[in-house]
């Protein structure tokens, strides 16, 4: 068998700018993916993928393996990985290099800007000794999330259609925009992509296995204030700004997710802005147990109350808009894809790592929508900042992953 190579695509990908923005109010949110979309379309026809399909509307690209003889019946297994990268650290200019047989030491990624990855801070980096990474030159992200995931998959494809002798069922791809901004399945067409089952390719370290992840909602308050010269201020003047800070020191001190881990949620202050006359503060509401999170949502609301009441009905002003769930409740009816990945990893001599998402896919909300999707681990490491990496080796064995589970779906 010879095996397609993931990493001259990943380096070609992640010099494409594709980040997404959740103030255009778009889809995509911004044009540049597109240009990720269509070299991705070019490279799908070029390698021999069946019924291309480029959403120029709303950037999302499908493709098929069609089944080897014999595996027609085979369940239909699909792959999806999202094109866009955060906003949180520039994706522009984004310059990758290779990291030979890493020796343990830090690595200068900038020295003009005295920007180090270092084992001191990052001490995971020292389970990679003697692997070859994928870093940044310490100015952008690197853009792994997700184009390590989207890498691993053309190079499956590849492969599957470089060597005819491996057996397989239908294999469905597919890549989304806007995933980062929470709006990745948004208009994900299920029915076309036509797969009885997916798995999304966007996780971490090597071996983790998600089907567990946030609840998720947006809480947002607008406080309304007045204005009244500081010098006549007394008994009159309601300050907006002060009111935000106020609504905080209300919030559960320790749910924050400086102090939370594993499954324990929190709220997350992500934007405060304002005057005298008027304030907006945006959250993020997360936990893993519904009823927590449920009730989440109501501390947030009596927060809002209890400050009406003290400063006058209509002072803040409180929305909450829902994201996503947690997937756990679509998958445990298809524990299979579950058993079967982990199946596939101790194959391979892999430990399968069972974590709970502190954060959201594209496919918790394709599970809600009637495809169970679990996640699946890309290589990729420090996520949407300078200090991103991706390990080589790691990104070959999630090809291998990825090969081994169209291959136990074919029997």
């Amino acid at each position: 068998m010879t095996k397609t190579d993931p990493i001259d695509k990943f380096l070609r990908y992640v010099r494409i700018d594709t980040q997404s923005d959740d103030s255009t109010g778009t889809s995509p949110s911004t044009m540049k993916q597109h240009d990720l979309a269509a070299l991705l379309e070019k490279e799908m026809i070029e390698m021999g993928i069946s019924n291309v399909f480029y959403d120029k509307d709303h950037c999302y690209v499908y493709g098929e393996i069609p089944a080897t003889a014999g595996c027609e019946s085979a369940p239909v297994i699909g792959f999806i990985s999202h094109m866009d990268t955060s906003d949180e650290v520039s994706g522009k200019d984004v310059r990758p290099r290779i990291v030979e047989k890493y020796n343990g030491d830090d690595i200068v990624l900038n020295e003009a800007d005295k920007v180090i990855l270092s084992p001191k801070d990052f001490p995971e980096l020292l389970n990679h000794v003697g692997e070859d990474l994928i870093v940044t030159d310490g100015t952008t992200l690197l853009g792994a999330d997700d184009k390590a995931g989207v890498s691993e998959i053309m190079a499956m494809a590849e492969t599957l259609l470089n060597n005819p002798e491996i057996a397989h069922g239908t294999v469905k791809i597919a890549f989304t925009p806007d995933e980062e901004i929470g709006e990745g399945t948004a208009f994900f067409d299920i029915e076309r992509f036509g797969a009885q089952y997916a798995y999304t390719v966007d996780g971490g370290k090597l071996g983790e296995l998600e089907y567990e992840n946030f609840n998720a909602a947006e809480g947002v308050i607008k406080v309304k204030g007045r204005s009244v010269h500081p010098g006549d201020a007394k008994n009159r003047m309601i300050n907006a700004s002060l009111i935000c800070y106020e609504f905080h020191s209300l919030l559960p001190q320790f749910q924050n997710p400086m102090y939370t881990e594993k499954r324990e949620g929190f709220f997350h202050l992500t934007e405060v802005s304002g005057s005298t006359e008027e304030a907006t503060a945006s959250y993020i509401i997360r936990d893993h147990d519904e009823v927590l999170f449920e009730k989440k949502k109501e501390i947030f609301k009596a927060a809002a109350e209890f400050l009406n009441k003290k400063y006058g009905e209509g002072t803040v002003e409180v929305t909450i808009r829902d994201q996503y769930r947690n997937m756990i409740e679509k998958i445990r009816p298809h524990m299979h894809l579950i058993d079967n990945a982990k199946k596939v990893m101790e194959d391979l001599g892999i430990t399968p790592i069972d974590n709970p998402i502190r954060g959201g896919t594209d496919g918790a909300a394709l599970s809600y929508k009637g495809l169970p999707c679990p996640n699946l681990c890309t290589g990729g490491y420090n996520y949407h900042g300078k200090y991103e990496y991706a390990s080589i080796q790691e990104m070959k064995s999630v090809v291998d992953i990825l090969l081994g589970i169209v291959s136990i779906y074919s029997k």
